[in-house]
């Protein structure tokens, strides 16, 4: 269980971060629906997310032998942002977050949401570390190498 907290908590602090660039650089406005949204954009990421993305990966792996390099690439790309966009129209039904103009508030946000995904998987598993030793402290539970 702690694995899952510590993930949740870790990745729920880097979508909060996500969700107030995407207020800063676009014209959604997100303001204090940050926290929710972050939760609710977090738990889609964790649990929702590969599922999704599974579906559309077995549907395109149908064709794939039809296709070059170059094409399996903009598949993929293709199939990662729809993904990234299922997860932001969710997150913006189940928030409070407002979204304005199509291009700005339907295709700019999830492409911020791919980057920080891009992102949190370069450097999750040292946030992970780090959030699972303040974890530790905070409950009382033996770090490792502690006496």
């Amino acid at each position: 269980m702690k694995k899952w907290v510590v993930r949740f908590l870790s990745l729920l602090v880097f979508n909060v971060v996500v969700l107030l660039v995407i207020g800063w650089l676009t014209p959604a406005r997100v303001g204090w629906s940050a926290l929710w949204a972050g939760v609710i954009l977090t738990a889609l990421t964790i649990w929702i997310k590969p599922f999704i993305h599974k579906l559309f990966q077995s549907m395109a792996a149908r064709s794939a032998g039809q296709r070059t390099k170059v094409g399996e690439k903009l598949v993929q790309g293709t199939l990662v942002f729809i993904v990234a966009l299922l997860v932001w129209l969710a997150t913006v039904a189940l928030s409070g977050v407002s979204v304005g103009g199509w291009f700005w508030g339907y295709v700019l946000p999830p492409l911020i949401i791919v980057v920080g995904w891009a992102i949190y998987d370069a450097i999750d598993d040292k946030v992970e570390g780090h959030a699972g030793t303040l974890y530790d402290k905070a409950t009382g539970a033996r770090v490792d190498g502690a006496t």
